[in-house]
């Protein structure tokens, strides 16, 4: 039986790829190839924007998308994940590689990548979910609103020296300058822009994005406009990613934390709703803790070897399975694709001008904006989840991803802890019930003289302590029935309240019935030691069961068995 359960247990952690072997048909791999060779001419020009819009040097978006998009195809639990830099980490990398440098984002990416794993191992990919939407919403917009401010100096070519950091200086520091406006850095971005918009549907094969690049490099190139390209600002280098080892101090560890935090959580979340749309696209189903594990190494390797976070890229996946990728195949083709353009074409890439990467960026933004999904979560949403995505989202801009994060699941906690408290109630039966409809209810039932029942509905927890601490005192009675049918929990609050009670009642000679105890208050009540204090037979089923003990009990026919 043990053998049997392990074996049933091993595929858990396996690698998709591994999975999928038998489905490897020369028809199949013949479309992964061609779906990876796509896919790497889509991830070309996004992989370049996103790490300048990151703060790092063009060539290590593409050692991203090689290096992590190449492990996260090899070890990870879904068939068609395509990873790479998005734009989900660009304002947080570009934050770290301001205040820490490199140095410090290798770090942190580093300690991400193990709590990856370690989330991967510990199989709490399920636990993903228990992040509110209305967070995810809001720092998703406010995401894309930094992109967004952080591509109008390139976009319009303004000549300012400032470098600032924060969403709301950059915003400040591009108002003031707006009199720099290079109309010939305007005129090539609106043109990329227009492409990128209005490029035909029926062309979908090549992607937009690509033919935005080639025009408006042509463009500059042979026109000689004035308008700065990234061989302008950035060095551009061919070479292979090498490895480099950070030096990793204690105080370095402790500083990044928390960034680390951010970047598991983001990349946990991205990479997972990536997953659930594809397997809707071609009706599987990833292995969400497999997935957290590839993460996780994608971006330890994807850190030492010069990039910088990834996680599963939304866009690039359903690329994928629109051009025939079914299996990981696709997604290691192409890596290996990536790392030829970056050997073989990436010196041509000094030709881009900047203003094409603002216009490419501002539809990255715009895309994973959600703006229609803010839209009716605001319409449709009670107030209190409306303000947790507000909460959220103006944090974000304003302060950074780890304090909107940290502050949008606190408040969010505390408002379903007050919801919760809300539905909480204790009340006392009354001999004419007016639960007409409840087969179990007093209606019907004779309650003995000297005897009280008291029926909680709801979690007993701290928040709700206040619900239900007054109206279980009891007086004038010999027998309190506490009925907990509709008690699906009890936190350590609830268990003192309960435990003051018996001692109460244990003191005023007044015996306590316990009815219809859910397992877990059942379980957290022995544990305390309550059922023992009590005696078994005042833990009953229902509450026929509790009457006729409370009648025992009252009539003096049997004798309490609580221990003093």
């Amino acid at each position: 039986m043990e053998q049997t359960t392990a074996k049933k247990k091993l595929p858990a952690l396996c690698p998709k790829l591994f999975a999928v072997r038998k489905e490897l048909t020369r028809a199949q791999l013949l479309k992964d190839l061609v779906a990876g060779v796509i896919v790497a001419i889509i991830a070309l020009p996004l992989s370049i924007a996103l790490a300048l819009a990151s703060g790092v040097n063009p060539e290590q978006g593409l050692y991203t998308a090689i290096v992590a998009g190449f492990l996260v195809s090899f070890f990870g639990g879904s068939r068609v994940q395509i990873a790479g830099p998005t734009a989900a980490f660009a304002t947080i990398v570009a934050g770290i590689v301001a205040t820490d440098g490199m140095e410090g984002l290798v770090i942190s990416t580093v300690l991400a990548g193990i709590m990856l794993v370690l989330m991967g191992v510990f199989r709490l990919g399920a636990l993903i979910r228990y992040i509110p939407a209305t967070i995810t919403e809001g720092f998703t917009f406010g995401i894309a609103v930094t992109i967004l401010v952080g591509q109008i100096k390139d976009f319009l070519g303004l000549s300012y020296t400032e470098a600032p950091v924060e969403t709301m200086e950059k915003l400040t520091v591009a108002v003031s300058h707006l009199h720099t406006v290079n109309w010939q850095a305007l005129l090539v971005g609106a043109i990329a822009l227009a492409i990128l918009i209005f490029w035909p549907k029926k062309l979908k094969m090549i992607p937009a994005s690509l033919i935005a690049v080639l025009v408006t490099a042509a463009l500059v190139k042979l026109t000689g406009l004035q308008v700065n390209t990234i061989g302008d600002l950035y060095e551009i280098s061919s070479a292979l990613p090498s490895l480099h080892l950070p030096a990793i101090h204690m105080e370095s560890i402790r500083a990044q934390l928390p960034n680390a935090f951010t970047i598991a959580i983001l990349a946990a979340v991205e990479s997972l709703l990536s997953c659930v749309v594809s397997d809707g696209m071609i009706g599987s189903r990833h292995n969400s803790n497999m997935e957290l594990i590839a993460q996780g190494i994608a971006n330890v390797g994807s850190a030492l070897f010069g990039g910088i976070p990834a996680t599963g890229a939304i866009a690039r996946t359903a690329a994928n399975v629109n051009n025939g990728g079914r299996t990981p195949v696709a997604g290691m083709v192409h890596a290996v694709v990536v790392l030829l353009i970056l050997v073989l074409l990436m010196p041509y890439a000094a030709l881009i001008p900047m203003p094409t990467i603002a216009a490419i960026l501002f539809i990255v933004a715009y895309n994973m904006s959600g703006w229609r999904g803010i839209v009716h979560t605001i319409k449709t949403a009670p107030k209190s989840d409306v303000l947790v995505l507000v909460t959220t989202l103006v944090l974000t801009v304003v302060f950074d991803l780890v304090v909107a994060i940290a502050v949008g699941m606190v408040l969010a906690a505390l408002l379903f802890m007050k919801r919760m408290a809300d539905v909480t109630e204790s009340r006392e039966w009354k001999q004419a019930g007016d639960e007409i409809n409840d087969p179990q209810s007093l209606r019907l039932r004779h309650v003995p003289k000297g005897t009280k029942v008291f029926e909680i509905n709801g979690p007993m927890f701290f928040a709700a302590a206040n619900k239900y601490s007054y109206a279980l005192r009891a007086k004038d009675v010999q027998v309190l029935i506490i009925r907990m049918r509709n008690v699906p929990a009890v936190d350590a609050t609830g268990i003192e309240t309960l435990s003051e009670l018996i001692h109460s009642c244990q003191k005023s000679k007044i015996s306590v019935i316990f009815s219809h105890l859910n397992e877990q208050p059942a379980k957290a009540m022995e544990k305390a030691g309550l059922i023992a204090k009590l005696g078994a037979d005042n833990i009953c089923t229902d509450i026929d069961a509790a009457l006729a003990r409370a009648a025992a009990l009252c009539d003096g026919t049997e004798k309490d068995t609580e221990k003093a």
